[in-house]
């Protein structure tokens, strides 16, 4: 900041400074001018589902009580029953219990990004990953639940669509759309996913990244890029739900939460670049080895763990219970397929037992299965899971080729797996089942979801390609400005005297291991 503050005192650099930064404004205007342009010009009225219960859970009216009720239509409800009139118990808890299991997936991410880290930098990953997750809650909570998951048009909702804003989590209906599930126990579960996307970015940033550019760039993605991307997907009419040849799918999350956190964190990575010291291969180096592969697997774990709050918490219904069984077992047979994949896949270069290669590739197999987890066999998780394993290995050699510093390999974790894993969906469908529902499995005809290998054709596949790289793309090109934009601030990178020093140090003034000081780390 006081880098800043000297730099604002030149009068040149101020008008640099107001140019580039007016630029971006300007740029971010235009967008939101031409979002709403567009879905002003196309959009049509739609009913919302929040306003009435699931057919599936209503009683059907009985021919002696329809009479009376045509009768007098206007007494057929109090004004006080709430909207909709119940909320499901079950489901809910179900929902809430999850959503803590995804939320204590912070530890594993702490846990995995400080073993990867150097010793200098432990007590800066720590603090961000704290501060990222408050600074997510808190924004979650002012709009970004709104514009992700409200009504509003195909690329950014905020209210109820009938002119009731939901910012600040005000006028919410009891439950969510048609899920029976609390709205609030919807928006915790959803909030612990924002701040997994948030956290996914550090990864790539640490060992180098100023505190103050942490938080700038940390407002730019759960406060922005994560709500309005996600609801192109997930919003109740987002455009990725009607584009043709098929509606693109993601169950949990490969595109919404991880391509989005893993191209940011590419973006981030590039304009930061390297850390001071770091050789890459052609250079004659090699990847800066972590300080403590005991804390890094045990994060591993904990995110493994943490997972089945992911994926079978995602269809939001115990109730369907086949499809809560058959996602948590997928999941655990993709971590498995992708870590051995990795190791077997690293052992020949070097005839050593890889660690760190492990570690993230059954994370790459998890990421990849997320997207797909309801709708494939076991034998397919474990297909796409392996070829998971294989494909981290190569993204980090990828990154290694074109000297980008990704100290944690959370592109090829959950950008290029991200990637995989929504388009495997494509191939891996079986074409048995459908979507859950609050009392049970959707497996109708027209709900069904198949791929390519089981005789779908390309039509699911080409709708993943399509959802997938309008996200994506859309996502780097943003984040690639906001990183341009924190950086022309001064405060993106810390000065080279503060790196040499130590984030530790130089910035939170003390560090994680003070009964191991040494001269080096």
């Amino acid at each position: 900041m006081k880098k800043f503050i000297v730099k604002m005192k030149d009068p040149a650099q101020r008008r640099l400074f107001y140019a580039i930064f007016g630029g971006k404004l300007l740029g971010l205007g235009l967008c939101f001018a031409l979002i709403f342009s567009v879905t002003a010009y196309f959009a049509v009225p739609k009913a919302h589902a929040q306003t009435t219960p699931p057919a599936q859970t209503a009683p059907a009216a009985t021919p002696a009580a329809a009479a009376p009720a045509a009768a007098a239509p206007a007494a057929a409800a109090p004004a006080d029953v709430p909207n909709p009139p119940y909320v499901n118990p079950i489901n809910t808890m179900w929902v809430l219990v999850t959503a803590f299991l995804v939320f204590f997936m912070q530890a594993g991410f702490m846990f995995l990004e400080a073993g990867f880290a150097r010793t200098r930098e432990t007590v800066n990953v720590l603090l961000e990953g704290v501060v990222d997750t408050c600074l997510c809650g808190i924004l979650f909570y002012a709009w970004g639940f709104a514009w992700m998951f409200g009504h509003g048009n195909g690329f950014i909702g905020w209210g109820d669509g009938a002119g009731h804003s939901w910012y600040f989590l005000q006028h919410l209906p009891d439950t969510y759309e048609s899920t029976g599930v609390a709205t609030l126990a919807f928006v915790l579960f959803q909030f612990a996913f924002a701040d997994t996307c948030s956290t996914i970015t550090s990864g790539a940033m640490l060992g180098r990244t100023g505190f103050w550019g942490d938080l700038w760039y940390s407002i730019g993605v759960s406060g922005f890029i994560y709500p309005i991307f996600g609801h192109w997907a997930w919003g109740p009419d987002g455009w990725l739900n009607n584009i043709h040849p098929a509606a693109f799918h993601d169950f949990a999350g490969s595109t919404v939460v991880h391509t989005i956190g893993g191209t940011i964190a590419l973006a981030g990575a590039i304009v930061l670049g390297p850390r001071l010291g770091r050789k890459f291969k052609r250079d004659g180096g090699g990847p800066m080895p972590g300080h403590d592969m005991t804390v890094a697997a045990v994060g591993a774990v904990i995110l493994w763990f943490g997972w089945y709050g992911f994926n079978p918490g995602s269809t939001l219904s115990a109730m369907d219970i086949q499809g809560v069984a058959r996602v948590a077992l997928n999941t655990t047979f993709a971590a498995c397929a992708g870590g051995l994949a990795a190791l077997f896949f690293v052992y020949p270069r070097s005839k050593k037992w890889d660690c760190g290669a492990t570690i993230n590739g059954l994370l790459a197999g998890l990421v990849a299965i997320t997207c797909p987890c309801y709708w494939v066999s076991p034998l397919g998780a474990i297909l796409l899971g392996a070829i998971a394993g294989v494909l981290v290995i190569l993204g980090t050699d990828l990154l290694e080729y074109l000297r980008i510093d990704d100290p944690c390999g959370a592109w090829p974790v959950h950008g290029l797996c991200g990637i995989w894993g929504t388009l495997s969906l494509g191939l891996f469908a079986t074409g048995e089942f459908g979507a859950p529902t609050p009392t049970g499995a959707d497996n109708s005809a027209g709900s069904v979801v198949k791929g390519l290998f089981y005789g779908g054709g390309t039509d699911q596949l080409v709708g993943q390609l399509i959802g997938n790289a309008a996200i994506g793309v859309g996502v780097f090109v943003v984040a690639m400005i906001l990183m341009y934009a924190v950086k022309a601030t001064g405060t993106l990178r810390v000065s080279k005297e503060g790196e040499l020093e130590g984030l530790d140090r130089h910035e939170h003034g003390g560090i994680a291991y003070p009964e191991q000081v040494t001269s080096e780390n």
